[in-house]
This record gives C-alpha cells, structure tokens and sequence, in this order.
C-alpha cells in the first residue's frame, strides 16, 4: 500500500540568505517497498549551513519542486529486505521528508549506544562531529599541551570540537560565538578556558585578549576576519583546519583573501581545507573515542530541537542567522 508523506521542496534560487518563500510543503504518497527496500519513518533531521551552498543549483545542487536532500536519522516501519529488519535505526541523505524509501545501500545502520540519544548520530556522533574529529586528528594533528582556537564554537561543529580538544589533551581552548550567552554557555557548561562575542569588537583584538600568548591549532568555520585574526595569533609552525566559511554564505561577493596570508609563510603554517565525507573511515573512531564520554556525561550532545515538520523551514533559517546552540535539529 503507498504511504502519506510529507516533504519541504525548494521552489526558487536564493539571491543572498533564503527566505521562507523559497521553499513550499508538499503532500504526497510513496509506493510501497519493492522487494529489497524498506520504508523509514524519520525521526530527527538535519539543517546545515552547507546546504545553501546547493540551493543554487548548479551541478551537485539541489533541483527545484523536489525533496530537499539532507540527514536524516529514522527506523525502519516496513522491510522488504533482510539487511534492514523492521524497527533498525539508521542514518540517510533522504532528509527533509517525514518518510523515505530506501534501498540497504542508501542507509547506514546506526549502532544503539545504550544511554546515547538517537538524535546525537545528527550531532556530536554525526557529520559535525566527525568534522570536528578529522580536523582536529588527521588534518590539524592536534598535540596534547597544545592550544586551540575554534571559531562558531557555539555550533554543531564547534561544540563538538571543543570537547574533543579536552580529551585529546589540549592545554587551552578557546572560542568565538555570536552572543553573551553562548560564550557563558561555551566556558560554563562545555570546558572552554575562554570565549568571546565576535561582535564586541575586532575579532583579532578579541582573539588577542582570549589567547594573549597565541595559538597552535585554528579549527576554522567562519572564514573571513577570522580567518585573518587567527593567522595572526598563531604560533610558528601553526596549523589551519579549514571546516567553513559561514562568513561568505549568503554574501553577494566572497571576502577578500586575508591582509596577512603572507604570515603562513613567514612562520610556516599550514593551512588545509578538507571535506568530512573523504574521511569516512574514521566513523568508529569517533564512536570508540565519543560513545562511551556521552554515557558518562563528561561529553555533551549539544543541541538546539525545534518540535515538528511543519517547523523545517525555520530551523533552517535559524541556523544561518546564528539563532542555534549546538545542532541544529528538527523533531518529527
């Protein structure tokens, strides 16, 4: 039998940040699962920063008055496939819908980490937290004793990585967000020695007030100032995991290069960019390192859950003005 479902498509470009008039709610059917599929039932989705990149469209972008693609986390309510029996957790890019069907290749079975909420494999033990791993581990190489500036660090990403810096024995760990009560958040509750409001003032002043004795290892998610003030602040040999611009996203022209790129030269920084999906070999790791943390309490999966499908759309918004804590996520 087909089943009822909804989804958010796009309906139009950006020109600049998105607007709710982008995007429309769509009520459909799905046919039921062929032999070898199974029907999910949603549970929590993703809205991510990234995703406006593709609203443009263009190739690999999204396509108009179609499902947005996103992550998802859900149980499968129907199975015609024995990989895949009724009621496994897993993981899919068939987000931003209240159901999916799906064929075993296009989900990934989630492990139950007993006291570990299903919501965190979005967060902390998803993407953004596998952003915040491999940035720190494989591209930056952060060193116990060493200190570490991460920028956004109120958000999905940042808060994981600063976390994870702590466990990976970083001596000092600082970050910028974008209000008073995320950087009381930031040193309060999850272990940071120091966090500024980037917009108290020039984020390089700010920066050098945080970290006066500077910095070896930048986690970058802004891009930008940012960008420019941490290459100032960092140390000879200093690294550079380049995760995001959110800066740029949105923006009609991207900023200019950094007045000090110079800098990485004359005291032999590295900067590397890198995209979590080329790392997704280091899943367990995170799950070896982070499962038993979250159990524990020590670690926290922090987020933001706006209650409801019909609420997608906001969240989405949301995160790009900056209005979350942590993840951002969607309860169906």
């Amino acid at each position: 039998m087909s089943v009822p479902f909804r989804a958010v498509h796009q309906i139009a470009r950006p020109s600049g940040r998105p607007t709710a008039d982008l995007f429309a709610f769509v009520d459909g059917t799905l046919p039921a699962p062929a032999a070898g599929q199974v029907l999910v039932e949603n549970a929590y989705l993703s809205v991510d920063p990234y995703m406006l990149g593709l609203m443009g469209g263009g190739e690999g972008g999204y396509p108009l008055h179609a499902p947005l693609e996103g992550r998802a986390v859900g149980r499968v309510v129907e199975s015609r496939s024995a990989a895949l029996p009724v009621g496994t957790p897993v993981l899919h890019r068939q987000g931003w819908r209240t159901h999916a069907v799906l064929a075993p290749e296009q989900a990934r079975v989630l492990p139950e980490l007993p006291g570990v909420a299903l919501s965190a494999h979005l967060g902390v033990l998803g993407g953004t937290g596998l952003s915040a791993y491999v940035g720190l581990t494989r591209i930056a190489r952060l060193k116990p004793g060493e200190d570490l500036f991460v920028s956004a660090a109120a958000g999905g990403v940042g808060t994981a990585a600063g976390q994870l810096a702590r466990l990976l024995g970083a001596r000092r760990v600082v970050g910028s967000a974008g209000s008073p009560a995320k950087t009381a958040f930031l040193t309060g509750e999850l272990g940071f020695d120091a966090a500024f409001d980037h917009h108290a003032g020039p984020v390089a002043e700010l920066l050098a007030g945080a970290a006066p004795d500077g910095i070896d290892v930048y986690l970058d998610n802004v891009g930008g100032e940012h960008l420019a003030a941490a290459i100032g602040a960092l140390r000879e040999f200093g690294r550079i995991a380049w995760c995001g611009a959110i800066a740029q996203y949105g923006a009609a022209a991207a900023p200019a290069a950094p007045h000090n790129l110079f800098d990485l030269v004359a005291r032999s920084i590295r900067l590397e960019g890198f995209l979590v999906r080329h790392h997704l070999d280091a899943q367990e790791e995170l799950y070896a390192l982070l499962g038993p943390q979250l159990r524990s309490g020590r670690v926290l999966a922090a987020e933001t859950v706006l209650d409801g499908f019909d609420r997608t759309v906001e969240a989405f918004l949301g995160v790009l003005a900056g209005a979350n804590t942590g993840k951002m996520l969607v309860r169906i």
